[in-house]
Formats: C-alpha cells, structure tokens, sequence
C-alpha cells in the first residue's frame, strides 16, 4: 500500500528489518539455522555465521532446534526464527506485525527478555493485539486514526487511559460548543421576531450578529473521535439448573499414543466458574480440553473419570478455528448449521464485522479477526450453557478481546479456558489449574505461574 499524501524522510543509510505475521513458504524447507544466515549478505555467511548462535542463545533456542528444517517446528519457535532472521543483519529499524502470534506464555517471557537487550539506538515499532505485552516492552504508543492520529511517550496502557480522558474533554467540549451555539441561535430568533414587529433595523443588525457567531462556533466545533467497530461479540448462556457440571476422577491425559503427560486428580467444575487451565507448551491442555468436549458432548470415546451432567450444552472454539470450514461462505457455514432464514444470516453477518461483499467470499478469504468473529457468532447462535475455550483471544483485535471478555462476565458463562493472554485471563479468571510434574492442581491466581514461565 503506497501512501496518498504528505511525505516520508529517511536517514541515509538507514536499514530495517521486519518481520510479518506469516512465515514465508520458501523457508519452511530450511533449517532455522540456514534460515536465519540467509538473510546475510552470501559472501559474509561463512565469516558471521557465529552470530545467529549468539542470538539463539539469546533466545534459549535448543541447540537441536538449530538444525530442524522450520516446517518440524511449532509456530512459536517459527516465530522466533524470524526474529533472529530479522535482527541478525543488525537494522537500525526493528519492525515488528503482531510477534506474540503462535508463541505460548515461556516464548512471549523470552521475547520480552530480548527486547530489552536491544541496544537502546534501535528503534523497534511494534503492531500488536496482546496487550500485557505492550505494556511490557514499549514506552510509546501512536493510536491511528483517521483525522489525527495520537502520539503518546507512555506505554499502552497509560496512553490509552490519557487518550480516553482526552476523547471524553473533547467530548464535553464539543456539547458545550453546541449548547452555545443553540443559546445564540434562540436569542437571534427572539430578537428577530422583536425586530420585525418593530421594524428596528438595529435588531435586524444583532441578529446577523447572533447567527454569524453561532455559524462560526458550529463551524469550529469537532465531535470526539469515535471507534469504528470491527463488528459486535455477544454470547449466550441458556443455563442450567445444575450446581456441579463436570467431575474429573483422576482421569489420565494422555497423548494418542497412549503416554500419560499427567492425572487430574479430584476435580469439580462448578456453574458460574471460569477456570484457567496453565502449564507450559505441550504439557496436555489442549489434550485435556479435547477430552473435556469429548465427555460433554457425548461424541467419540468418552475418556473415563469424567463425568457431565445431561443438560450441559458446550461451545466449543479452538485456536485453530478448525470448526470453520475454510471452503464455505460464511452464508452457507451459518445456514447449514442454524434454522435461520438467509435474512437474519445477513444482518448477523454485518452485525459480527462481515460486510455483504465478504459475506458471498469463501471463509478462506476472511481475515483472521473476521474468522474468529465468526467463530464467535455460531457460538452464540448454538446457545451453550458451558463455554470451552482454546486461545479465545487469538486473532482478536483489542476491542474484541475486551468484548468478549464482558460478554463471558456479564453473562455470567460457565467456561474452562486456555490462554496465554495474561491480561485476559488475569480478567476472566476466577479459578486456575496448573499442570505441573504431572498433576493437574489447583492454585490461588496466576501470578507465580506467569513470573516463572
């Protein structure tokens, strides 16, 4: 995309490096290693090759990863991988699109840790969506918009608390302009029907006057910005007369394989809990969510040891967003699902941030926020009373991460959830499991969780 207007000034000399949200194809066949060296110049790659292991130290990269082509690794190493690819040709512009993408809660600590090694000349400019990660690493914040974009020297946080205040200013102001201006335009009415009734010429002239200075309030007067939605989140809960919706007998979660990566113990999911499940990468919290589903809906085996009351009605959304079936429309997805007539359909659509256009696309087409409201909006349209969700966060914007976390508060939704999103589950959260050695526990909040992952 190539700027309209205005002008852009670069440094001689000046380089950059950025990394995108998408891994590119070509280097999925490579070695993270090879990877990373090939974003040198070729005939520097023998000579400087010991400096991708000076930043893969940097960022706890097992040696044995080093070697593995990109395609064998999880996203989140992929991830990293492209962080060292970037930083190694050493740019004096750091570009980073959503880096936090595919990374669990240990990854994410290590590119905070990273980010503040950086010698303090680099600049890094940052998109992203997770919010206790801005706050973390950045110390300032420009806000896009389309009149006048915000530039703030804090974190965001801080900046988004003194942009809202200097939103809800401009807005008082605004109001207060207005009713001055209607002040002045009632006082030239009255003046006017005086004037004409006595055919004084003076009050003719103080009317104009009273008009002309309420044109030019009016004139200057600019409404508070307001956001463009990227469409509504809402959910539903059909409830349950049930106190006690699932029990976990020591059930064991294990891989398809049949190795055991832990035992749950003793375990009650009570109605109105919104219960976090923490443990690092690969210790079975999706394994363990898979199982959850499996005994709630009945489909499958049913894993032993767990046991789901009758009347519960899950939704379901994984981080994959793998019930979204990529070769349908969004039209078709909804109408095949729900009894809901193609009009309705539409205006959920719309409603959820999926214009008419996107509407007829294959859901393929859609972008990843578009998908996941999607995800959301058949969520809703099933009408569950028990919500299961893996990395609900992901792909969601700001504003549809904190409207989904009212929706699942306000309804007062029974959920089991996975997220890396600190700042979301420090929100919903009202339990916590932790898997560690093996054992699926109980802990009073997340705090020492997040501080040692």
């Amino acid at each position: 995309m190539e700027p309209t207007s205005g002008d852009i000034t670069r440094l001689r000399g000046l380089t950059q490096s950025i990394v995108h949200q998408h891994l590119p194809s070509p280097l999925m066949e490579q070695t993270m290693r090879d990877a990373v060296l090939s974003a040198l110049p070729a005939d520097t790659i023998g000579s400087d090759s010991w400096r991708a292991d000076i930043i893969f130290d940097g960022m706890l990269v097992p040696e044995p990863f080093r070697e593995r082509r990109l395609k064998e690794l999880s996203g989140g190493w992929q991830r990293l991988a492209m962080l060292a690819r970037a930083w190694i040709t050493e740019p004096d512009v750091l570009l980073l699109d959503e880096p936090t993408n595919h990374l669990d809660l240990e990854k994410i600590n290590v590119l905070e840790s990273w980010l503040g090694t950086l010698p303090r000349d680099t600049a890094v400019i940052i998109v992203s969506h997770d919010r206790a990660f801005l706050d973390n690493v950045t110390r300032s914040t420009l806000f896009l918009r389309p009149e006048n974009s915000a530039l703030f020297r804090l974190p965001y946080g801080h900046a988004r608390a003194v942009l809202e205040e200097e939103d809800a200013a401009d807005e008082r102001r605004f109001q207060r302009d207005m009713k001055t201006a209607q002040q002045l335009r009632r006082q030239a009415a009255k003046l006017n029907n005086i004037g004409i009734n006595s055919g004084s010429d003076l009050l003719t002239v103080k009317t104009r006057q009273l008009r002309e200075r309420a044109e030019k309030i009016e004139e200057k007067a600019r409404p508070a910005h307001i956001e463009r939605s990227a469409g509504k989140i809402q959910l539903a809960n059909r409830g349950t007369h049930a106190r006690v919706l699932v029990t976990l007998e020591d059930v064991p979660v294990s891989t398809p394989d049949g190795t055991v990566l832990f035992r749950s113990g003793r375990q009650f999911v009570r109605q109105g809990d919104r219960i976090v499940i923490l443990g690092r990468n690969g210790v079975g919290k999706t394994r363990l969510m898979s199982l959850l589903q499996a005994a709630v809906s009945g489909a499958g085996q049913i894993q032993d040891g767990i046991k789901a009351t009758p009347s519960l009605v899950a939704g379901y959304v994984d981080q994959s967003l793998a019930e979204i079936d990529d070769d349908s429309t969004p039209v078709s997805l909804l109408s095949r699902r729900f009894d809901i007539g193609d009009q309705r359909i539409h205006g959920l659509l719309a409603g959820a941030g999926i214009d008419m256009e996107m509407q007829k696309r294959r859901i393929a087409a859609l972008s990843g926020g578009q998908k996941a409201r999607l995800a959301m909006l058949a969520l809703r349209l099933a009408e569950p009373n028990f919500y299961l969700l893996d990395e609900p966060s992901n792909h969601l914007d700001i504003e549809g991460q904190e409207a989904l976390e009212t929706e699942i508060i306000s309804r007062e939704a029974s959920c089991v959830f996975v997220s890396h999103d600190r700042r979301f589950v420090r929100a919903v959260g009202t339990r916590f499991w932790l898997i560690d050695k093996r054992r699926l526990v109980e802990v009073d909040d997340p705090e020492a969780f997040f501080a040692s992952a």
